[in-house]
């Protein structure tokens, strides 16, 4: 018996006039789940959004919860509730009317409402002195914290996130990613967010659906993603990645040599194979490629000159220009580090087991 989704979107299409802005999104979101919405500028994630949060209304499709369709249902009389980017907070009022708001509207005995405040600010982790703060007085972080508080004030079944981190600080916002993360599982509601960070993302994210031009491009686990792009796009958009042409040789006589494909310029590869006249792109990411004593070797290897040495951290990232004039990127933990210096004629292999081949469209 399959489990039925906390939300559910079939064959929603959104159109403002000409444009088209949502191209047939269906997706099921579990309940409990955390899922992050992630694309580029204008990829139709904004849109998608305010169609869930009901703050517009689809062209086409449903949008389901669990067995009720709330896709014709406004904001106001759904169960789930928004964190915007700006917040929205009360300036002139105290953190705990702010947090009571929802629950004020709603009718609540004036003690109640400040027991659950008192009881919000503590699963936020903020003092219960706050409770008498004056919004104007707390810090970015906690006005974040608060805007959360009152979110959940509601006791909404579903909650969405615009971009409630974007306009913090680096240090802040990397403590908040780990917050809502702990947050999520403390409270088992279900989460979906959207974000341009894709650092955020994979940080805090059950599921990660990565839109592209109003389509769902790939849906699923940070890993499995990362790892499994199913394109070029996704790709190059969860990160640092080596690409290579590959297409399967035609004269299977090869094969006795074991060589079988041909890979980009300049990279031999041994022992693999691919059916005659199949082609697509091969792809590694950084840290799965070595450098190479010269008689080593690998399943696929190149040699080219190091052109740089980048410091990030406990990690150094190398470039390295090979035939051709292409570059391969190079990532090592600080330990491992590369003892030559730039402007070396280096060798670089890598396994298969760690290449990835996205099929030509």
């Amino acid at each position: 018996m399959s489990v039925q989704p906390a939300l559910r979107l079939q064959g929603v299409i959104k159109r403002f006039g000409d444009f088209t802005a949502l191209r047939g999104i269906d997706l099921d979101i579990a309940e409990g789940e955390f899922l992050t919405i992630v694309g580029p500028s204008g990829s139709g994630k904004t849109t998608l959004i305010r169609l869930l949060v009901g703050m517009d209304t689809p062209s086409e499709g449903e949008i389901w919860l669990r067995d009720r369709r709330i896709d014709p249902v406004p904001a106001n009389q759904r169960p789930t509730c928004m964190v915007f980017q700006s917040l929205a907070l009360f300036p002139h009022r105290t953190v705990g009317q702010n947090i009571e708001f929802p629950l004020k509207i709603r009718g609540v005995a004036p003690d109640e409402r400040a027991r659950r405040a008192r009881e919000l600010l503590e699963l936020l982790r903020l003092p219960e002195s706050y409770y008498a703060k004056r919004i104007t007085q707390c810090s970015g972080g906690e006005r974040q914290r608060i805007a959360l508080a009152r979110a959940l004030a509601f006791d909404p079944e579903i909650l969405f996130f615009d971009e409630p981190l974007s306009a913090l600080d680096y240090r802040l916002r990397k403590t908040l990613e780990k917050e809502l993360k702990d947050l999520h599982r403390r409270t088992g509601k279900t989460f979906v967010y959207i974000t341009h960070s894709l650092e955020e993302a994979m940080v805090m994210s059950d599921r990660i659906a990565i839109m592209r031009d109003g389509r769902l491009e790939q849906v699923g686990d940070a890993e499995g993603i990362y790892v499994r792009p199913v394109s070029r796009f996704v790709a190059e958009f969860m990160g640092e990645v080596n690409m290579f042409p590959m297409r399967g040789l035609a004269d299977g006589g090869l094969r006795s040599e074991g060589v079988a494909v041909e890979v980009g310029e300049g990279v031999a590869a041994s022992g693999l194979t691919l059916p005659p006249e199949e082609s697509g792109t091969v792809i590694v990411r950084p840290e799965f490629v070595r450098f190479l004593d010269a008689a080593e070797g690998n399943d696929f290897v190149v040699q080219g000159r190091l052109l740089e040495e980048y410091a990030l951290g406990s990690r150094l990232q190398y470039a390295v220009e090979v035939a051709g004039g292409a570059r391969l990127t190079v990532e090592k933990l600080r330990e491992n580090r590369y003892r030559g210096e730039v402007g070396d004629t280096v060798r670089l292999g890598w396994d298969v087991e760690h290449t990835h081949l996205i099929p030509e469209a």
